[in-house]
């Protein structure tokens, strides 16, 4: 599976530049608000030195990282869920993903102009979270309606009316739903709803490049708005500088580690909001490894061997008989699964085992 984000923010605050510099690829990119008016989708490799070290160990034919999935989204304005800026044809983008990468501007530069005037990344939050508030408001208002009338008919629509009339209110105080505490049961009815701020949130702090240095020893002022806005939250953010990660993209690959420690940087933007970003969901990584190819793949926490075998192919979850087990760790430390097999740290497991991160796994199956 591919985690899929969508990068939203106000126009101008360097979404489409970001985009650009993660993907390599071409959106349209203009000084006034709108350039981007269908969504731009770009998939990225999510770097992970636990695959590098399984490829040097086997030196395999083919090496396959896991990906994340990026879908610029045209800028959202004020008004947005009363349909101002086409906000209805770009709300129903952000419906379709995964997870949010909230995208807000923390330079200055009097040659991009900011559609509310001044940067204040505070006040423009506050502006995105209003509209997909009042989007979900109305989602919630109309889906009570009809649980109401139900309800007449059929007692057993009553938790989802209660339901319902809580998240109304949740979201009437200016909360997201994601911030709502339900039982297992309501979270069914609550997923079924798609709402926007159910979705989980990742910030990205878009800073000029002296600010991203500043940012790196710990006493960039820039951010620091924002930066409480995503403690108050339990959020994660990451600070980028688009027109950095510009120059890094255009750079070769053997001479973007000396430009980084140029800047005091070990690691590009990109690798930061990929690690980041595939978190957000709380995917883990189960490597299979062999002379032909090195493969990470994409789990939810919490996935069972068989349905992660699924993964790999159908045929393999359906004839799973067990999955042999061993931590990337052990491997690496015993340079051969024929040591750690004499070490006695392969694991047989069935069809009960749940997947951890970093697991190297080879399914046993029969069809």
């Amino acid at each position: 599976m591919s985690l899929n984000c969508g990068i939203v923010g106000l126009p101008n605050v360097g979404k489409s530049t970001l985009f650009n510099a993660l993907t390599a690829a071409k959106a349209a990119v203009a000084n006034y608000p709108f350039c981007t008016i269908d969504p731009n989708v770009g998939i990225v490799q999510v770097p992970d030195a636990r695959l590098a070290a399984l490829s040097a160990l086997y030196r395999p034919k083919k090496t396959t990282p896991t990906t994340v999935e990026f879908v610029d989204i045209a800028g959202l304005v004020k008004g947005a869920s009363q349909g101002e800026g086409l906000g209805n044809k770009f709300l129903s983008h952000i419906r379709e993903v995964d997870a949010i990468v909230h995208v807000v501007r923390c330079f200055e530069d009097p040659d991009v102009v900011h559609v509310a005037g001044r940067v204040d990344p505070q006040r423009d939050v506050e502006i995105i979270d209003t509209e997909l508030i009042l989007a979900d408001l109305d989602t919630v208002e109309r889906r009570r309606q009809t649980a109401e009338k139900r309800l007449k008919t059929d007692k057993k629509a009553k938790p989802e009316v209660d339901l319902l009339v809580r998240l109304g209110e949740h979201l009437g105080r200016g909360l997201p739903a994601r911030s709502l505490t339900v039982s297992d049961e309501d979270a069914v009815i609550l997923r079924d709803l798609r709402l926007l701020t159910a979705k989980p949130v990742l910030y990205a702090a878009n800073v000029s490049e002296s600010d991203l240095q500043a940012e790196g020893s710990g006493a960039g002022p820039s951010v620091a708005p924002l930066r409480a806005i995503a403690e108050r939250e339990g959020a994660q953010l990451v600070v980028i500088s688009g027109k950095v990660e510009e120059e890094i993209a255009a750079l070769p690959e053997a001479d973007r580690p000396e430009f980084l420690a140029g800047l005091g940087l070990t690691q590009s933007g990109l690798d930061r909001l990929a690690h980041a970003a595939y978190s957000l969901l709380g995917l883990v990584t189960f490597f299979t490894s062999g002379e032909d190819e090195c493969r990470a793949w994409t789990v939810v926490s919490g996935t069972k061997a068989p349905q992660a075998a699924g993964k790999i192919h159908s045929d393999i979850e359906k004839g799973f008989i067990r999955a042999e087990v061993v931590a990337f760790e052990d491997l690496i430390a015993l340079k051969s699964m024929a040591a750690v097999k004499d070490k006695g740290l392969l694991r047989l497991e069935g069809k009960e085992y749940v997947v951890r991160d970093g697991d190297v796994i080879y399914f046993r199956f029969n069809v």
